[in-house]
C-alpha cells in the first residue's frame, strides 16, 4: 500500500482530470466528477477542502475505481 500525498480537493481534481474525469456539477462544497469507461459511467465526489484526510482520499479513489499506486504516479507527472 503506497503512501498517498497530502493535497487539497482542487489538486485531487486536477489529478483525476488526468484519468478522464470531468466536473459534472457541484452542491455546496462537494464537487461531483464523472467519466465513462466501457459505456459505464463512473462517478466520485470530492470535497473542496484545503487538505483531504488520507481516508477521504482513499474513499474517493475507491469510488473512482483507481488504484492508489496509479493515482500517485499521475500525481508525480
Amino acid at each position: 500500500m503506497s503512501k498517498l500525498p497530502r493535497l487539497s480537493g482542487r489538486d485531487c481534481i486536477k489529478v483525476l482530470n488526468k484519468f478522464g474525469f470531468v466536473e459534472s456539477r457541484q452542491k455546496g462544497s462537494h464537487i461531483i466528477l464523472k467519466r465513462t469507461i466501457n459505456n459505464m459511467v463512473v462517478g466520485c465526489v470530492v470535497p473542496d477542502h484545503k487538505e483531504l484526510a488520507e481516508g477521504t482520499l482513499r474513499g474517493i479513489l475507491k469510488q473512482a475505481q483507481i488504484e492508489p499506486d496509479d493515482f500517485v504516479m499521475k500525481y508525480r507527472d
